[in-house]
């Protein structure tokens, strides 16, 4: 039987939504959120841990609120929000109807399921394997059978994605080219197959390999392809946010990209060139040949970065540009200062930004460098560099979106207003320091993984500085900052759509918010100097940061 579709018009922006679409965004974006809540507590759990004088866990305890945490919060709530995502980029800003919608209740349930089966496997203390599951470290087969189900209903929602691309453009349901946010979510779509694949690939033979039904899985061959899986799956998130990113920018500013072309082509280099990142995690490994390694990071790791500091100075770019339009042009920062701070959809995107940029993107390409890899890898200096990615740059930015996402489309009034304007700092704060110390304490080299950095119970003990003592203190009262602010938002979206409080449509329908998201256009006219100072001070950053890595490195050539 065919699917039937029915429409509402949002009174504030004037789209045209098939209803499938709509119940398929919030319940997609409902169970995001609730996993966040799970994943975040379990991190708490992990922080409290790590912290030499609290030590809340024992060791089993701890790996198994360390394997949950991953999985949730890096698998779990990112993906199911990036569905969400994807429905709202297609049928939503299209004003189209959802290809298929059975398949995507098929997908939602598929991925539920997964999740929950995963997470009922880790509770039962008998697959504390971490996120990266390595080798001959074995997980119960629920666990493989939940990661693997979760896979496959991500993929069949990218393949109704794109489905209902094909079905807006059939229908001419847009000019010209597809908007530059479905332009970027087409790009974590196309890099979700390819992550999705590659989970795939490897699980379904581990999955074989816990039932008994093959013997034996090569070490090295799991880590480069399971690494596909692992680290692929931050593209998706790259992609994702840098896409919420020019939608922030589109819905408070009206703004419009410096240059479409430059934009999409940041996009496009991203296809071409962002997994590659993934071998910084298999740089210590024998099996693998010096050239990959030295081509890998030496040559085109750096044309996926390319394409990140174009984005860098493209989004911030476009709302000086606006802001500029409307008459802040006093200095280098008036428009900075203007900007609406009190707007958390605005607050939360610049901090993302930040966070993303000066934490994120200078570790990652400190650490994608092969020398500068080796007196990192695999110390706590990792998790605090996809802290900064992860939770300061795509968490952030997703929690930015919905604060405009959730009001606007459902009518609801936000559960608490007053809370909602200094949520993002708190987790903002509270993350930036989660990342700063952790790197710090990996400088230092405490273990990445390691439950009691004092070794109280080890037969051979090793004394870290004090600093690093004070450094991952200071990691655990941060946690509890930023479990607070997530926390938050949480409870903020979870009663904002389930509650009955409905919000006064908008006098005029199709406001200019709908327009900036699904238009096209350049902003050019004006110059933005204050994009740029801030684009050099990062630079100077970036070098600076770059070359103290090379004298910690210099002090270690004695040893060889």
């Amino acid at each position: 039987m065919a699917a039937t579709y029915e429409y509402r018009t949002c009174p504030d922006t004037g789209f045209k939504i098939d209803l499938n679409a709509d119940k398929l965004i919030k319940w997609n974006a409902v169970s995001a959120v609730v996993f966040l809540l799970i994943g975040g507590f379990f991190g708490l759990l992990v922080a409290l841990t790590r912290w030499p004088t609290v030590h809340l866990l024992d060791a089993e305890l701890f790996y198994l609120a360390l394997t949950a945490h991953g999985v949730d919060i890096l698998l779990v709530w990112l993906i199911f929000f990036e569905m969400a995502l994807l429905y709202f980029c297609s049928s939503v800003l299209l004003q189209c109807r959802l290809a298929t919608p059975k398949f995507g209740w098929l997908a939602y349930w598929l991925m539920l399921g997964g999740a929950a089966m995963g997470n009922v496997a880790v509770l039962m203390g008998e697959s504390s394997v971490m996120f990266t599951s390595y080798v001959p470290m074995k997980a119960s087969p629920l666990f493989y059978l939940g990661l693997i189900l979760f896979a496959v209903g991500a993929l069949i929602v990218c393949f109704v994605f794109f489905g209902t691309l094909v079905i807006a453009k059939k229908e001419k349901t847009y000019e010209g080219s597809v908007p530059l946010v479905t332009f970027g979510a087409i790009v974590a779509a196309i890099i979700a197959v390819y992550t999705i694949v590659s989970g795939a690939v490897i699980l379904i033979p581990t999955l074989a390999w816990s039932l008994g039904l093959i013997p034996y899985i090569d070490t090295l061959l799991y880590k480069v392809i399971w690494w596909g899986l692992g680290h692929s799956s931050q593209q998706i998130n790259v992609s994702a946010q840098i896409a919420c990113w020019y939608a922030v920018a589109a819905i408070v500013f009206g703004a419009k990209p410096i240059s479409e072309k430059v934009c999409r082509t940041a996009f496009l280099m991203y296809i071409l060139f962002l997994q590659l990142a993934s071998a910084h995690h298999l740089l210590v490994e024998p099996g693998l040949t010096s050239e990959f390694k030295i081509f890998n990071t030496s040559y085109a790791f750096y044309l996926a970065v390319f394409g990140s500091m174009m984005h860098g100075l493209t989004v911030p770019g476009a709302m000086e540009l606006a802001q500029r339009r409307k008459g802040y042009t006093k200095g280098l920062f008036e428009w900075l200062r203007k900007a609406p701070w009190g707007n958390p959809a605005f607050s939360g995107t610049f901090l993302s930004i930040v966070i993303f940029g000066f934490l994120g993107g200078i570790t990652g390409v400190v650490m994608g460098t092969e020398q500068l890899n080796l007196i990192m890898h695999n110390t706590i200096y990792v998790p605090g560099h996809f802290h900064a990615t992860t939770a300061g740059g795509t968490t952030l930015a997703f929690m930015a979106l919905s604060y405009w996402l959730v009001p606007t489309l459902w009518q609801r009034e936000l559960w608490a207003p007053g809370l909602a304007k200094i949520q993002p700092y708190l987790f903002g704060i509270g993350v930036t320091g989660i990342a700063l110390f952790q790197m710090g304490a990996g400088t230092l080299g405490v273990s990445r993984r390691h439950w009691d950095m004092t070794f109280a119970d080890a037969t051979l003990t090793y004394d870290y500085p004090a600093a690093a003592h004070l450094m991952m203190a200071l990691n655990g009262v941060f946690a509890i900052i930023a479990a607070i602010g997530g926390g938050l938002f949480c409870i903020q979206m979870v009663l904002t759509i389930i509650g009955k409080k409905k919000a006064a449509p908008a006098e005029a329908p199709a406001a200019p918010a709908a327009e900036a998201l699904t238009g096209h256009g350049h902003g050019a006219g004006l110059a933005v100097p204050g994009t740029f100072v801030l684009a050099l001070i990062f630079l100077t950053t970036f070098v600076l940061y770059y070359f103290v890595n090379w004298k910690y490195l210099s002090e270690v050539w004695i040893l060889s």
